[in-house]
């Protein structure tokens, strides 16, 4: 595996088809998204018109990924009843949606019969991985890059048959 991992938005730059992201927590404690999960929490919601409160370099990145014809995925794999921070992540999911990308989400009693792979990760072109390793309560520890044609191979069919199971974003209801 290579040891330098370039920034999301130095991958996601370079690609020049796809790029699919897979989540399989029902917890992160992202120290970024601290305070707006404590925020949400607290009742406040973003208003989808406004965007000024809520648009970051991420949504930016995607859109520019998107206006050169990258199709951005994320495939969420969640139990239900859903946690309080993917009832977050499903009132924030409008916000990628916007930025150009398109969510699915799989309960995981429809994946009872899948590989699902045990880490997050984003493929991009389905040439390279970034997983995303996390600890026990969902704080973020490493990012490790792997372009082994064989694991890119599997990991990239693994997630088109959760893609093919899962919800559109519109259709599922928490």
């Amino acid at each position: 595996m290579p040891q330098t991992v370039p920034p999301f938005a130095e991958l996601l730059a370079a690609c020049q088809r796809s790029a699919v992201h897979l989540e399989t927590r029902d917890v992160y404690g992202v120290v970024e998204e601290d305070e707006d999960f404590a925020a949400w929490r607290a009742g406040r919601r973003y208003d989808l018109d406004d965007r000024a409160t809520w648009w970051n370099s991420f949504h930016g990145t995607v859109r520019d990924a998107v206006a050169r014809g990258v199709v951005v995925r994320r495939a969420r794999v969640v139990s239900e009843p859903v946690s309080d921070y993917i009832r977050y992540e499903h009132s924030c999911t409008p916000q990628n949606l916007a930025a150009g990308e398109d969510v699915r989400w799989l309960p995981r009693r429809l994946a009872s019969d899948l590989l699902v792979p045990a880490v997050d990760m984003w493929i991009f072109d389905d040439r390279l991985i970034r997983f995303s390793l996390f600890s026990g309560d969902g704080r973020f520890v490493a990012d490790v890059m792997e372009d082994a044609a064989d694991v890119v191979k599997g990991h990239a069919e693994a997630f088109e048959t959760i893609w093919e199971r899962a919800i559109p974003h519109a259709d599922y209801r928490i």
